[in-house]
């Protein structure tokens, strides 16, 4: 049974950076489709980047750049220039696939983490 566990979350300035971490355990995450959400404050939960399993590929995600080790069976979001407008928590999900993720969209993923807290505030 895959289990996935973000960290790297905490307080950061504006315009500082942050690395968010997902580490996958009980299963390779060389096969599945990882992607990183997250839910501000009394909003919904929205996709925020997606990588593929194969060959790697991304989705835009303008500040944040996503990647993946998978030597170490982890996922990044790197996350730089932030902006209050980024605090919330910022979840991990995966879905076992092998075509290249083009969108970020909740419900196509089947494991969850239970999230890192990001606050950007001075």
């Amino acid at each position: 049974q895959l289990q996935l566990v973000e960290s790297g979350g905490g307080l950061v300035q504006p315009g500082g950076s942050l690395r968010l971490s997902c580490a996958g355990s009980g299963v390779s995450l060389r096969n599945y489709i990882i992607g990183w959400f997250r839910q501000a404050p009394g909003k919904e939960r929205e996709g925020v980047s997606c990588i593929s399993s194969n060959v790697g590929s991304t989705t835009y995600a303008g500040r944040f750049t996503i990647s993946r080790d998978n030597a170490k069976n982890t996922v990044y979001l790197q996350m730089n220039s932030v902006k209050p407008e980024d605090t919330g928590v910022y979840y991990c999900a995966a879905v076992r696939s092998q075509v290249d993720c083009t969108t970020v969209v909740a419900d196509e993923y089947d494991y969850w983490g239970q999230g890192t807290q990001v606050t950007v505030s001075s």
